[in-house]
């Protein structure tokens, strides 16, 4: 049975940044999240694709503990996206969004899936991820994400499934739609307050926020000195978060502040490639590497001060 269940799109991508171009890249939430993931513990996919996907390129996730029996292949075409940075890598254009088949997608979960104790629900409809949470058995952690198009086109359905969740997983901007609050920590409390115990926000290259019963916790962004693509760094992140979880099999306050840094970390790798390329050929002495690299970037010795 596998440990880590991710629910999202898989895809095609085109993207363009002032460091390169990179076509028909593997891409979708459920493929950056797996390849991130699986650095620490089995995973199973559930998404759709079309009868026009390259199925062998998926072999090297297969060989790393990744399995794609909930990956349906239907006729037609596959979900293809194509964007474009700038130098500001926070900011990204959409130049192309096809649905194809993962417009019409109802996921099925596979026996051999639902007993997974740990879920990501990647950003799709809300109503789809109650479907999925209706489908699995008794999760130990539910980590969600969602985007500002479900925040706006279904807020009912995202607020029903805010108490179903455990972990919200959002950017600033998302937060502040969500609660209609400017403020991040005030954001952070009134989604709190509407199920889940801690929420995540992801700042790009800035690292990332936890806000939970046991107070704020940050993390930094690693300051890479090669960037090449951020696409996928947010799922990425969640793979690194919820596979050092699963990997522990603990979630309390300590455990959890580990899992933010090491999904700072997996998202950092993330954007060494186009695609995710670097996260599939990771080995487990370059994780443990940069997350002793993040040790070092925040360790200080505490101050006495004198009253």
């Amino acid at each position: 049975m596998i440990e880590i269940l991710v629910v999202g799109s898989v895809a095609l991508d085109d993207i363009d940044t002032p460091f390169g171009q990179a076509r028909e890249v593997l891409g979708g939430s459920a493929v950056y999240f797996s390849a991130a993931a699986s650095a620490f513990a089995s995973v199973g996919v559930v998404g759709v694709v079309g009868s026009d996907y390259p199925l062998e390129r998926l072999s090297p996730m297969r060989e790393r503990r990744v399995d794609f029996e909930g990956l349906e292949v239907r006729e037609g075409a596959s979900f293809r996206w194509a964007g474009a940075n700038d130098f500001d890598l926070n900011s990204r254009e959409t130049l192309l969004t096809e649905l194809g088949v993962f417009g019409e997608f109802q996921p099925t979960i596979p026996a051999s899936f639902r007993g997974a104790r740990w879920v990501f629900l990647g950003n799709i409809d809300p109503r789809l991820q109650l479907d999925v949470l209706e489908q699995v058995e008794e999760p130990k952690l539910v980590l969600c994400d969602t985007m500002n198009y479900w925040i706006e086109g279904s807020r009912d359905e995202l607020l029903e499934l805010l108490r179903h969740v455990d972990i919200l997983l959002v950017n600033d901007a998302e937060a502040r739609e969500l609660s209609g609050d400017f403020n991040l920590a005030r954001a952070a409390a009134w989604i709190r307050a509407r199920g889940p115990d801690h929420v995540v926000i992801k700042k790009g290259e800035h690292g990332a926020i936890l806000f939970g019963p046991d107070g704020v916790f940050f993390a930094p962004g690693y300051p890479l000195e090669e960037i090449f693509d951020p696409t996928g760094a947010g799922d990425a992140f969640a793979g690194g978060l919820l596979g050092h979880l699963a990997r522990a099999e603990r979630i309390d306050s300590e455990e959890l502040r580990r899992a933010v840094v090491f999904g700072c970390a997996m998202g950092s790798f993330a954007c060494e490639t186009f695609g995710p390329e670097r996260l599939i050929g990771l080995g487990a002495a370059e994780v443990a590497e940069r997350v002793w690299a993040f040790h070092e970037m925040t360790r200080f010795e505490s101050l006495t001060v004198q009253p």
